[in-house]
């Protein structure tokens, strides 16, 4: 059973993203796109206090005029992660990402690669059948702008994250569970992104499921308002997750099993 002041934090939670949802869709003049994304992540543990992540990533989008969500690749990215873990309620994190962000002018979006290096700080609220966590990540942008030059642009998100498991008390096998979150972006000023300090709201609904504790799959569907100069934006987005835990070391271990049986078979 939950307490009375765990009930009331997550009424809190999501009475605040309810809130969110419906600022962030009552605005005027709004573009509204249709997209898909997808990311692949392996994670490959070092020790108790440190691991390192690659994530491959692509997104796709639709048009004003279309809202096949296939219809143009947008951009594609990859990130090589390192990951510290302080204490059971903090984790520390850096990334050096890619990111090719294509040429599609039926969005608005000109061709600019980018280079990204960020410093994260993830804060858990460890609760009993549910986890409450706020994301703090710092980015720091190479950008090419549409005049051919590279702008350098300094990004800060705020996230707060909600998941429960539906069939058990805890993250393990065999388990689904919802998510919900929320996060607020702001930037420094340039061309490349606009001269306005809030930069977008992105708000995500879904469920995840752990097929073994190391392979996860979770589908989210993606609410994100972002305002221009040209005319504010509205991204709805179909978002897939696939996360492979110690996957080399999964593979090794298997084929070393199946080795072994071999062996005592033909003895």
């Amino acid at each position: 059973m939950l307490s009375k002041s765990d009930l009331k934090q997550k009424r809190t939670f999501f009475r605040l993203l309810f809130v969110l949802f419906i600022a962030t869709n009552s605005y005027g003049q709004n573009t509204t796109y249709n997209q898909f994304w997808n990311e692949i992540q392996f994670n490959q543990t070092i020790n108790k206090k440190w691991s390192t992540e690659i994530d491959v990533a692509a997104a796709y989008s639709g048009t004003e005029s279309s809202s096949n969500i296939f219809e143009n690749t947008i951009q594609r990215s990859f990130r090589a992660w390192g990951h510290y873990y302080f204490s059971p309620r903090w984790k520390f994190s850096t990334f050096l990402a890619y990111f090719n962000n294509k040429d599609v002018p039926e969005i608005g979006q000109f061709e600019s690669p980018e280079w990204r290096f960020a410093l994260q700080g993830i804060y858990y609220f460890h609760k009993t059948g549910y986890t409450l966590s706020t994301r703090m990540r710092t980015e720091f942008r190479h950008m090419r702008n549409q005049d051919d030059d590279y702008e350098n642009v300094f990004r800060y998100r705020q996230q707060i994250k909600y998941i429960q498991p539906l069939n058990s008390k805890v993250l393990r096998s065999g388990v689904v569970y919802a998510i919900a979150s929320d996060e607020l972006y702001f930037k420094s000023g340039a061309k490349v992104t606009g001269e306005s300090f809030f930069d977008r709201n992105r708000l995500n609904i879904g469920a995840g499921y752990l097929f073994t504790d190391d392979i996860q799959f979770e589908l989210t569907y993606c609410n994100e308002y972002l305002p221009r100069n040209s005319g504010n934006q509205v991204t709805n987005a179909a978002s897939v997750t696939i996360t492979f835990n110690n996957l080399i070391r999964n593979l090794q271990k298997k084929i070393k099993h199946n080795a072994q049986s071999e062996i005592k078979d033909e003895d």
